[in-house]
């Protein structure tokens, strides 16, 4: 890669697993900002995803812009033999040494069965890893940044120690939620970024020397543009059902069955409540949502909770409007997009304060937090914003505020495209 050049429009591929899917709105929203900044980011994906969960407005001229790196075509077969001819004798022990590491890491608790399929893993990864540095040499990309320190860490990581293609990470959660060998995946990267200082504290005691030069700590944001209203948030009128919204997959995580026993509490003290949940599972469906619509059942809330399923941006932004409280009652929220996306329209959150939630919203300031796994105390924090409509208009007004202020989706962007143009500019100085 030594011989490309650094540009005003620099290249660069920009790498998300199973792109696009229902919450992948704000990757989408960064790469508009990246364009805007003369960084022209190539859309690569992992492969194309199983179930098409994405019903944004973007999703069909994303899924077009996106290359998917599997399954291979003759041509990208034929790029990617080319690639390892290209590689040295000591380049190709490099690569095996790293990958041994990889799998006895991977394969040191797995029984002989999971043991073959933590081999054929990896030599997955350096196959895709070989065919992303091909695709790169062909594009003249200077750099990959990674939205995830999963297995698509391993690709980038394999192209590396194929081709010097640089690359970086942005870690969305806790390193258990990634896999093992987080040493090796970081340790070749040339930046990464967390997106709340709760992460940093993680990966500093976890990884240790292990980290790159540069670990910048940039939330993920929101457009408060596209999240805005025309007429100001109204609280309860004291008429007419309470309306409740809560967003995000369908997915044991996401606490929609703790949330399914507030609202269970709150009409058996005889509060007119209903309840809208966007949001759909890993299985178009035909998972984790027959669970909650069994429990939904059971608890005698069919006329009071809709499940809308996957939904586009337009048809939160219409729910939200609507709303007079929202609320996700996640064991354990990174930071919370949709939460940012509730604020930004003005909108009181009752959420709770797991992982990086509290880095977002202030405890009675800019929201209510309380703790996970808890119906009753979730129910009692939303009858307190239906009975206090002082209490939803402050807490609505500062939620706006703080979103404005510190949570706008053009910052992830701009620092983005500092530490890409950082490090397209080192390597050229090596090269010269």
């Amino acid at each position: 890669m030594s011989e490309m050049h650094v540009d005003s429009e620099l290249r660069f591929g920009y790498l998300v697993p199973e792109f696009p899917g229902q919450t992948h709105g704000f990757f989408w929203r960064e790469l508009g900002v990246l364009k805007q900044l003369h960084i022209s980011p190539d859309v690569v994906s992992t492969r194309s995803p199983t179930a098409r969960s994405a019903t944004q407005e973007w999703a069909d001229e994303a899924h077009g812009i996106t290359t998917y790196l599997a399954p291979f075509s003759l041509a990208d077969f034929v790029a990617t033999a080319g690639e390892l001819l290209r590689m040295s004798p000591r380049a190709v022990a490099g690569i095996l040494r790293v990958a041994r590491t990889a799998f006895q890491e991977e394969a040191q608790f797995e029984r002989p069965r999971g043991q073959l399929r933590a081999f054929m893993g990896q030599v997955g990864w350096v196959v895709i890893g070989v065919r992303l540095a091909a695709l790169a040499r062909d594009r003249d990309w200077r750099h990959v940044h990674v939205h995830s320190c999963g297995n698509s860490a391993y690709v980038a990581m394999y192209a590396n120690l194929v081709a010097g293609l640089p690359y970086s990470l942005t870690l969305h959660g806790p390193l258990t939620d990634y896999g093992r060998n987080q040493q090796l995946k970081w340790a070749h990267a040339a930046f990464a970024i967390v997106i709340t200082e709760g992460l940093r504290r993680e990966v500093e005691v976890s990884l240790g020397p292990c980290l790159p030069g540069a670990v910048e700590v940039t939330p993920m944001g929101v457009d408060v543009r596209e999240f805005s209203r025309d007429e100001p948030y109204e609280p309860w009128s004291g008429e007419g059902p309470f309306r409740i919204f809560s967003c995000g997959r369908l997915n044991p995580s996401k606490g929609h069955d703790v949330l399914l026993g507030a609202m269970h509490r709150m009409v058996r003290s005889g509060a007119d409540v209903q309840l809208t949940i966007a949001g759909e599972d890993e299985a178009g469906g035909a998972g984790y949502r027959q669970e909650l619509e069994r429990l939904k059942n059971s608890l005698g809330l069919n006329d009071r909770v809709r499940l809308l399923g996957a939904v586009p941006a337009a048809a939160v932004r219409l729910e939200l409007k609507r709303a007079h409280v929202f609320t996700l009652a996640s064991h354990a929220e990174p930071l919370g997009v949709a939460i940012m996306e509730a604020m930004s329209m003005g909108v009181p959150v009752v959420v709770t304060g797991a992982g990086g939630v509290a880095e977002l919203v202030e405890d009675r300031v800019s929201g209510l937090l309380v703790e996970p796994g808890s119906p009753k105390r979730l129910a009692d924090s939303i009858l307190e914003v239906k009975e206090s409509p002082s209490l939803g208009l402050k807490l609505g007004n500062a939620g706006r505020n703080r979103v404005e202020t510190s949570f706008r989706h053009q910052g992830s962007a701009e620092v983005l495209a500092g530490l890409i143009r950082a490090t397209a500019s080192a390597q050229t100085a090596t090269s010269d």
